[in-house]
């Protein structure tokens, strides 16, 4: 039984959905390019469909396309699983972040909410969370809403690979790290946030200079969420 203070409401739904939409244009980029970068992989168009909707995590897919080759052999697949992976391990973090709310919500309803978990509709359910609010519709109407401008924007993408030779040429290689670096403004709250910023960046560019790959994703989000814990303003 849900404890009284925590809710799921249609006006909840209605409010991730409308929080999210600010950043609708940056999805519906994320997603056209990742639609392009399929295409230019020799992905048929279903299987785009697929990865995108199934998968529904952009960094990691656009880890995947880099490893991904034809013919597929059983070492790209390995190597897949494991960039992947290591980009997602983030979503351990977050996902226990919101263990003080989702906890309180039964497990039938919880595990499959999880699979509309953001980096996006996360930040603004959590600073939702802490402005007092328990109706956890805010995350999933986020997450839903999200989850859908991301599937059917791949369509136009995909269509428009054979178009573009070079997605580097038009500047669509830095929209993703562009995305994220803005998703960090509405998080900064004082010393705290900046020092741990800066120890999980320094660490990333270092594991990215000594080892290279996606392992810098990794070490840089455990390395920040350590200086985080431990760092007081």
């Amino acid at each position: 039984m849900l404890k009284k203070n925590v809710t799921i409401s249609l006006e909840g739904c209605v409010r991730g959905a409308a929080l999210c939409f600010p950043a609708a244009p940056g999805i519906i980029a994320l997603s056209v390019v990742f639609g392009t970068v399929a295409a230019q992989k020799g992905l048929t168009f279903l299987e785009t469909i697929m990865i995108n909707s199934l998968v529904f995590a952009g960094a990691s897919q656009f880890v995947a396309m880099e490893v991904y080759g034809s013919p597929l052999t059983w070492g790209l697949v390995i190597a897949m699983i494991g960039v992947t992976a290591a980009v997602n391990m983030r979503m351990l973090l977050i996902g226990a972040s919101l263990r003080p709310w989702l906890g309180q919500v039964p497990a039938w309803q919880t595990y499959p909410a999880l699979f509309f978990l953001t980096d996006l509709n996360w930040l603004l359910a959590i600073s939702e969370y802490e402005k007092g609010t328990r109706d956890w519709g805010v995350y999933l109407g986020g997450g839903l809403f999200c989850w859908s401008i991301w599937s059917l924007s791949v369509v136009p993408g995909y269509f428009a690979g054979s178009l573009i030779s070079d997605p580097k040429a038009f500047g669509l290689d830095v929209v993703l790290p562009a995305f994220f670096a803005a998703l960090l403004v509405p998080l900064w709250k004082g010393n705290r946030q900046t020092y741990s910023w800066l120890v999980a960046g320094g660490v990333a560019c270092l594991t990215w200079y000594l080892v290279g790959g996606y392992w810098s994703i990794f070490t840089g989000a455990v390395a920040g969420a350590v200086a985080g814990a431990y760092l007081d303003d």
